[in-house]
């Protein structure tokens, strides 16, 4: 108990660094929003023909994206959102590059009547570690 009563401080830092760690995750699943890794991406695409959007900016863009993905940037979306329209009866993929502003997208899209929504989990960077392809 003395060391508790001395330490509270560390103790309470450890307590929010964590909650700070979990809370990006537990806040997407609380928004209903699945999550998808780069083998569970890949299979939407190839199998159920999956739209995949990328969300990042042009320059990001231009750096590598994921073949036949439509670029519209999340700044972007609300304005360019008819774009989008004719694939709501189809599987969509939202990639960023590491995860967190496609979760802001999917829930744009959920919002918006599309049911079958996938944030890409790692973003573009998981992508590459798993060595998938690339259009520059």
């Amino acid at each position: 108990m003395e060391f508790v009563q001395s330490n509270i401080w560390l103790i309470l830092l450890a307590v929010v660094s964590g909650f700070m760690l979990i809370m990006p995750n537990l806040g997407a699943t609380l928004r209903g929003i699945k999550e998808v890794g780069v083998v569970e991406a890949t299979q939407l695409i190839n199998h159920r023909d999956a739209v995949v959007v990328d969300v990042r900016e042009d320059k990001e863009w231009a750096t590598g994206h994921i073949p036949n993905a439509k670029h519209i940037p999340l700044g972007q979306l609300s304005s360019r959102f008819k774009e989008l329209e004719k694939f709501k009866g189809k599987p969509v993929v939202i990639g960023c590059r590491s995860g967190h502003r496609s979760a802001s997208a999917c829930s744009v899209l959920k919002k918006n009547g599309f049911n079958e929504v996938y944030n890409l989990k790692g973003g573009i960077i998981a992508w590459e570690q798993a060595n998938m392809p690339v259009e520059k």
